[in-house]
């Protein structure tokens, strides 16, 4: 691993290390990446080997005490992602417009990624040697795409004659004593039904280290040309998934204390169901596949209300939002409107005609659409936008327009409000967000 920064001060530095050295082993074990150095330099003695300037060295270090031993790297991997050896029948990226960022059309399936930052891998481009060092650092928890626990079918839904074979990593690792996350990505008529249940079952044996499993309907957008045909879940279809979800929620509920099974808010909002209280959801452990992110947002925006606030003057303001929270925010609004009457917000549904098909999440909410559909209809000099619409970067939307260029279209100031209920709440409630000025022409 070549050293892109060295911390002053440290024990690096005392070696004479520094940029552009590379790390080559720790106590003959050779550094991919930043878990590996992290892994072996945390000790109080070991035996480095380095590249520098005139050659190859080597050092017996003895430490006062484990820690950071003062190395930086110009990434947290050492290499290049490991990108999806895949072409799975529901993949969201091979269904993206043309034109959009490069970097939106990676598919990566890293499981340093997925330690590191959440992402979920399909193993189906990982080895035995790498799943034995997952448990060797116990590289918890380890977030999964299974989709189906029926080999053949993992086969034919991933499009990878690895598919079914690598389902031996799962209960490895569980009883390697690492936790693991699942994702089920459920296709009408393919996995769901007996199919969904036979994987529940399945899952439900490597419970409670299995420790959490979600489901989430394929999304379906209008750029599916020559792609496997998916039909949206309806109303009655969705109803199906959540019965059998929640009949094997009750199940582990029974036996460990602890739901463990949810479905996504998605399903409740296709059956015309309601979103389960606060306790269905315990702690929350699958928010990022939208599970119990509704409930928590009210309950959260909620509770901020009840806090007292000092308002000064009046302030109107217009928001927008996707299709699927939209009954949601409304609701929300109008209780903000009915305790503190001087601030009034108008919420604007946007339609999801960018990517079309069934996509009705905020987060993929464009620019485009919101100036299509706003303009010329918004009711006050400020406009604002859910942080989730934007990228890394918290400027800029999925098509690449940023939130100064939209201002400026609209003629308004834009206002980046924070993803959180309590956080949102407390951002209308007063000023001083980040906002994005009209720029004069």
């Amino acid at each position: 691993m070549k050293i892109a920064r060295v911390d002053p001060g440290s024990e690096a530095e005392a070696l004479g290390l520094g940029p552009g050295d590379e790390l080559l082993s720790v106590d003959e074990n050779e550094l991919n990446d930043s878990l590996d150095y992290d892994f072996y330099t945390d000790s109080k003695s070991f035996h480095l080997k380095a590249r520098v300037a005139d050659g190859i060295r080597e050092w017996d270090v003895q430490r006062a005490e484990r820690g950071p031993f003062g190395c930086d790297f110009q990434t947290y991997l050492g290499d290049q992602k490991h990108s999806c050896s895949n072409h799975c029948m529901f993949c969201f990226i091979d269904q993206l417009p043309p034109g959009m960022r490069e970097s939106l059309y990676f598919k990566d399936d890293d499981e340093r990624l997925s330690f590191l930052f959440g992402n979920y891998i399909t193993m189906t481009n990982m080895q035995d040697h790498e799943i034995d060092r997952i448990i060797k650092m116990h590289i918890s928890p380890i977030n999964i795409s299974v989709h189906t626990t029926n080999p053949q079918l993992r086969v034919r839904m991933l499009a990878n004659k690895r598919g079914g074979e690598v389902l031996k990593y799962l209960p490895r690792l569980v009883e390697g004593g690492i936790a693991v996350n699942c994702q089920l990505v459920l296709c009408r008529g393919i996995n769901d039904g007996d199919e969904l249940r036979r994987t529940l079952s399945d899952l439900l044996e490597l419970t409670p280290m299995v420790q959490s499993i979600a489901a989430v309907p394929c999304g379906v957008t209008d750029y599916r040309k020559n792609l496997f045909p998916q039909t949206p879940y309806d109303a009655a279809t969705s109803a199906e998934v959540i019965d059998i979800m929640e009949e094997f929620g009750d199940e582990c509920k029974r036996r460990h204390g602890k739901r463990i099974i949810y479905p996504s808010d998605e399903w409740y909002l296709k059956a015309g169901r309601p979103i389960p209280p606060e306790e269905f959801y315990e702690d929350f452990d699958q928010l990022e596949n939208g599970v119990g992110m509704m409930r928590l947002y009210a309950k959260e925006f909620l509770d901020e209300l009840e806090k007292p606030h000092r308002i000064f003057g009046s302030k109107k303001l217009d928001v927008v939002t996707g299709e699927m929270a939209s009954p949601l925010i409304n609701q929300m609004m109008a209780e903000l409107h009915r305790q503190y009457p001087m601030i009034e917000v108008t919420v604007h549904t946007i339609k999801n005609k960018f990517f079309g098909g069934n996509v009705g999440v905020a987060g993929l909410v464009t620019a485009t659409d919101i100036i299509a559909q706003c303009e010329g209809k918004l009711t006050s000099g400020t406009l604002g936008v859910p942080a989730v619409m934007l990228r890394e970067e918290k400027d800029t939307f999925l098509d690449d327009i940023t939130t100064d260029q939209l201002a400026q279209r609209l003629g308004v100031k834009v206002e980046v409000l924070p993803t959180s209920g309590g956080d949102e709440a407390r951002a209308l409630l007063r000023s001083g967000l980040h906002i994005a000025r009209r720029r004069k022409a």
